[in-house]
């Protein structure tokens, strides 16, 4: 490690999300002093908590099962549980109801979910053995930019499984429903038609994140992650500066960094004046995905699932079929409704008793729409969950709703209703938000990006954050840290 070069100066990050806050501590960790400032009146972004429908009632306001914090080497360094986060693993990661009461489950055993599926299960078992073994390997190669992989022979074997679409990838594997199903619903957590070549590779990696790690939630709401995030973030001595929205970089103190956590359309807003035209044209063209209509439920009772498989799990697809959830999907990218949308369902109440009051539940939802969409989904989503649970509907009490707009007024990183910071198509994956060799630089050389709209994309992980702190320390203060 080389001496840093001291400046009179310090390193400022712009957004206090989880990748914000990640950047931040990776710095203070190497002795830089760093202050962040949030637009909101507290920190977190899309990981925060509050009382949506009443007193008592703890929902989360965008992230809520956290698969990928409990595999994120970044999340790894930090003492979790010493900081008050409590890390609930339902007794199923996930459920995915099909027509006729029943549903495939997957269990933190490959045997277990395999035995769902008929014809299908040694061919599950074959497939998820190995990409459960070498997860963490995975997870370290892909969880950061495009690079020549440390852990080369189970990177290229998955590459050769996962460079597909979903649905095709599904097809050629699976001959049952069950399975089929279960894939597709996971690999719609991309955001993406099912055709998309990246889809299989998220439908595999949270599979195998699933039955390795498993799909927790945090006691109390995703906010306790934030709060721990801030405490290590102080302990250092990290400041947070929260209600100051920054909307020009020239009303920040001089720095030798800026770190922005954002998305290109606010870094052009904010910054834009000082970089180069060719990168600014390249940000302008950059590409947002489908938005999300959110809904938060106060229930007096569990959800009626009829699949008893469905309450053993803190997260529930509603979809169906590969075929449906494949037009569900394909017609959202079309800009366009689906009569029967893919839902993500979480039940944090049935496993956390801190989330509602006694005796009553919370239910969180979402389905995909086309960017900025105004459409009421109400109907929709709950023909989803009546289809699956009927009764559904006499055991809601109050809901709280956000469509795109309202998601974008609350977070204006979330472009359009668009939570995952940008489409992770091939053309964006790694290249995001523009084709750099080193994607967190900017052409000046004290402008960042360390958002989800950077490398490995969306979700709470931070590791957009740790990788641009580390291009901050060898390129603005001559520091290397070991990876």
């Amino acid at each position: 490690m080389t001496e840093m070069r001291r400046s009179s100066t310090e390193a400022i990050v712009v957004g206090s999300g989880p990748n914000g806050l990640a950047a931040a501590i990776t710095l203070a960790r190497s002795g830089v002093s760093v202050t962040v400032f949030e637009a909101s009146n507290k920190p977190g972004g899309g990981c925060r908590s509050e009382e949506l429908t009443g007193p008592g009632y703890v929902h989360d306001t965008c992230s809520a099962i956290h698969p990928l914090a409990a595999a994120s080497p970044f999340f790894k360094s930090i003492p979790l549980r010493d900081l008050g986060v409590d890390l609930i693993q339902p007794p199923a990661a996930l459920a995915h109801p099909l027509d006729g009461g029943r549903a495939v489950v997957l269990e933190r055993s490959i045997d277990a979910t395999a035995a769902e599926m008929g014809n299908d299960a040694q061919a599950y078992r074959e497939l998820m053995t190995p990409l459960v073994h070498n997860v963490d390997a995975l997870v370290a190669d892909f969880m950061g930019p495009l690079r020549f992989p440390r852990h080369p022979l189970p990177f290229t074997s998955f590459g050769l499984k996962a460079l597909r679409s979903a649905s095709g990838f599904a097809r050629s594997r699976f001959d049952e429903p069950e399975a089929r199903a279960l894939f597709a619903g996971i690999a719609a957590h991309s955001f993406l038609p099912l055709t998309a070549l990246t889809t299989a590779a998220y439908g595999l990696m949270l599979a195998a994140i699933g039955h390795a790690i498993g799909w927790p939630l945090p006691r109390g709401g995703s906010q306790r992650i934030t709060d721990a995030l801030v405490a290590e973030l102080t302990s250092l001595g990290g400041r947070i500066e929260a209600n100051h929205r920054v909307t020009d970089i020239d009303e920040l103190p001089p720095a030798a960094a800026y770190l922005f956590d954002v998305t290109p359309k606010q870094l052009l807003a904010i910054a834009g004046k000082r970089l180069p035209d060719r990168y600014r044209r390249k940000l302008e063209r950059y590409r947002y995905g489908p938005g999300v209509f959110k809904i938060d439920y106060a229930l007096a009772e569990p959800v009626p699932w009829t699949a008893p498989g469905c309450s053993r799990a803190g997260t529930v697809h509603l979809g169906g079929t590969l075929d449906e959830i494949a037009v569900s999907e394909q017609t959202t990218a079309d800009g366009l409704y689906a009569d029967r949308p893919y839902v993500l369902v979480a039940q944090q109440s049935l496993f956390d008793d801190s989330r509602a009051p006694h005796g009553k539940h919370t239910l969180w939802a979402y389905c995909h729409v086309p960017s900025g969409s105004t459409r009421d989904m109400i109907e929709a989503v709950e023909g989803q969950l009546e289809r699956f649970a009927p009764g559904f509907k006499d055991v809601v009490e109050r809901r709280h709703v956000m469509n795109p707009a309202d998601l974008e007024r609350r977070n204006a990183n979330y472009v359009g209703g668009d939570i995952n910071g940008g489409l992770s198509d091939m053309r964006q994956l790694f290249t995001r938000p523009v084709a750099r060799i080193d994607p967190y630089t900017t052409p000046c050389d004290d402008i960042y990006m360390c958002s989800s709209s950077t490398p490995p994309s969306g979700g709470v992980h931070g590791m957009c954050g740790y990788h641009a702190a580390r291009s901050v320390l060898k390129r603005s203060f001559g520091v290397a840290i070991p990876s």
